[in-house]
């Protein structure tokens, strides 16, 4: 379908609009002037001639447009008492409403200038004897003018201090972002780095050791053990590569939130009950902090799920002053554990990286690993 013509909201600026009119107003107002004075025509001209200079100077030279604007109004406001017709007038208002309006020119300099020009024509209505209505009514049409013309320069402030704080607060939400986005790079480095760190590194020492069993010693059966435990670190690396990669694909959960899914998840897959329940008044921690514990949480149920197959599980958060630990405890089950896996010591070293501490062992007839972090 084609696209509909839409028409602008404005067809042009309001100021060029004031002044175009206030132009065809001078003008029409010395067309239609009725005037056989010609000191009076000279002062009608100079003030055609001056708002004319405003209208010229109006954006490249605001404080001189803004004098000649003066001009324009007081020249013909002090001849209204003399003037033939209403065009003095008309001539005034027409000037004195426009720099009412300028947002350039203080208050206090447009109340003086408006009370100057009101001040003349009152006194050049009393010097000529005139006690008309107009005497009155051209005072009055010319505070009118003078209050109209500042509610709207008020109202062209408050405009542009609106669209100022808009500006401010798009730049403000900018850099929000702009924050936003290193944070989550810094995070992105960090948590790679972690897995991949010890990962590899782990997984480089026992390489090391599978070769030196085999040029040193020729421990074949050794050797064998080294290549496996390197392949279960390549399988529990990726493992993890893939944890991570998954959840810096999103925001990172609340940490209650993490091991209660992490909960769900393995009492899903291994037909069990896991008991897990935070404790204590739940606060952000560092992104760092709740990878970790979620990867200690998942490698100790993996663990329970291996050594103690079909052994319910109890999980305890509990956020304490000062720290917050995670207790995970289960059966010791029918295959007992010779000590600690490379699994657990991973998640030590990373859990160390955040400032906290990793204990694990049989306690109580149970298998229990307790973590530890500040916060």
């Amino acid at each position: 379908m084609p696209k509909r013509a839409v028409l602008p909201d404005t067809i042009a600026p309001s100021w060029l609009v004031v002044q175009l009119l206030g132009t065809l107003f001078f003008a029409a107002t010395l067309l239609t002037a009725r005037e056989p004075d010609p000191r009076i025509w000279a002062a009608y001209i100079v003030s055609t001639a001056c708002w004319l200079g405003f209208v010229v100077l109006a954006s490249r030279r605001p404080r001189t447009a803004a004098a000649l604007l003066a001009v324009a109004g007081t020249l013909p406001a002090a001849l209204v008492g003399w003037a033939g017709d209403s065009s003095a007038i008309l001539l005034s208002v027409i000037a004195l409403g426009r720099l009412a309006t300028l947002t350039s020119v203080g208050v206090a300099t447009i109340l003086g200038i408006g009370l100057l020009d009101i001040a003349l024509a009152v006194t050049s209505h009393l010097v000529t004897g005139d006690w008309s209505g107009s005497a009155l009514a051209d005072p009055a049409v010319m505070l009118l003018l003078v209050l109209v013309g500042l509610n709207r320069r008020q109202y062209e402030i408050q405009a542009k201090q609106a669209e100022a704080l808009l500006e401010q607060t798009r730049l403000a939400q900018a850099e929000h972002a702009r924050a936003a986005a290193l944070d989550e790079r810094t995070r992105i480095a960090r948590e790679l780095h972690d897995v991949l760190a010890h990962s590899l590194g782990a997984l480089g020492v026992q390489l090391e050791l599978a070769e030196a069993l085999l040029t040193e010693r020729s421990d074949v059966d050794g050797a064998v053990a080294a290549v496996r435990r390197s392949r279960r670190l390549a399988v529990d690396g990726l493992a993890e590569a893939r944890h991570a990669v998954a959840a810096l694909r999103r925001d990172v959960l609340p940490l209650a939130d993490a091991l209660a899914a992490a909960a769900a998840t393995h009492a899903r897959d291994h037909d069990v009950t896991v008991d897990f329940a935070a404790d204590g008044e739940p606060r952000p921690l560092p992104s760092a902090a709740v990878v970790a514990l979620t990867g200690i949480a998942r490698e100790a149920l993996t663990n329970a799920g291996r050594h103690a197959p079909g052994e319910d599980v109890r999980m305890r958060l509990s956020y304490d002053a000062g720290v917050v630990r995670l207790d995970v405890r289960n059966a010791l089950g029918p295959f007992p554990r010779t000590g600690e896996g490379f699994g657990l010591a991973g998640m030590r070293e990373r859990l160390a990286l955040a400032g906290g501490s990793l204990t694990s062992g049989p306690e109580d007839g149970q298998w229990r690993v307790l973590a530890e972090v500040p916060g």
